[in-house]
């Protein structure tokens, strides 16, 4: 498949678009590998330690690195959101250009 491109403003989008679609890949790379892990580590507390279920605090804690991760991908964080990252590249931008017009 080919992506013609008129202007500029398309390359940037795509490019965009291409990162938010490399995000995702990764976070279902990061969902799989915590499934199968956590598959092999609850098989091995049942199968060897079942009187301790040790497994569930793996779980947990890896468990809340993916529910962040996809917070971020999906952009479901309300506070912390691609506009929030323009507004403060924007404000760093300003702060920046003002302090260099007073040296």
């Amino acid at each position: 498949m080919e992506i013609v491109m008129e202007n500029k403003n398309d390359f940037e989008r795509y490019q965009n678009a291409r990162k938010q679609v490399d995000e995702i890949k990764g976070f279902y790379s990061h969902l799989a590998s915590f499934i199968l892990v956590m598959m092999v580590l609850i098989y091995v507390n049942l199968k060897y330690t079942p009187d301790y279920l040790w497994f569930f605090w793996s779980m947990l804690g890896w468990g809340i690195g993916v529910f962040c991760h996809a917070l971020k991908v999906f952009n479901w964080f309300p506070f912390l959101n691609k506009e929030w990252e323009e507004r403060k590249i924007k404000a760093f931008m300003e702060e920046e250009k003002n302090k260099r017009k007073y040296e």
